[in-house]
């Protein structure tokens, strides 16, 4: 009978054990999918400034509008310690910015067929592209992460060892879910 009761708490001990593990896992992959949205915001952020001195010369009237992208920008980069939601929050205004931007550069031909320009928009796109994935990611991450801490068993677990639920990475405005339009 004792070595019954001795399995039962061993066998216990290592569920427990395993399932702390997979919630240690599950963390670092949210850190993991966190970190793959910084890099790619980052980028983004990174060419702004690039696109602002390429339009800049051919859009001096549309002052308006370039200062609302170098305002989303600041923004953005301002709020890049901060947590999901806020960041989401700037980078969907950062987006909607640069959407207004590249509308209003169709009216301007000139720069349109600006090789700086169209190497811009081409690396835009990519960086689009990697935002939206490095979002699966996370987002699937933070899933994997909020079940294994809802769940019984390893609830039980989690909040043993003060595991808590992530945000996943949602944009608020339902406009700022497109990806911002860079054909011409």
């Amino acid at each position: 009978m004792e070595w019954v009761i001795l399995a039962l708490v061993v066998g216990i001990v290592g569920y427990a054990i395993v399932i702390y593990n997979s919630l240690v896992s599950n963390r670092q992959m949210v850190k993991e999918g966190w970190s793959g949205i910084d890099v790619q915001l980052k980028r983004r952020t990174d060419l702004i400034p690039n696109l602002m001195e390429t339009v800049k010369g051919y859009m001096a009237h549309e002052r308006e509008t370039l200062e609302a992208v170098v305002s989303a920008r600041a923004k953005a980069t301002s709020v890049a310690a901060a947590g999901p939601e806020a960041r989401a929050k700037a980078e969907g205004e950062l987006s909607a910015a640069l959407g207004r931007l590249l509308a209003i550069a169709e009216a301007y031909p000139d720069l349109k067929a600006n090789t700086t320009f169209l190497e811009f928009q081409s690396a835009l796109k990519g960086v689009e592209d990697e935002i939206q994935m490095a979002r699966r990611y996370y987002n699937g991450a933070v899933r994997n992460l909020n079940i294994q801490v809802e769940s019984f068993p390893s609830n039980i677990i989690a909040n043993m060892f003060k595991f808590t639920q992530s945000e996943y990475f949602e944009l608020e405005n339902e406009a700022d879910r497109a990806v911002p339009q860079v054909k011409f």
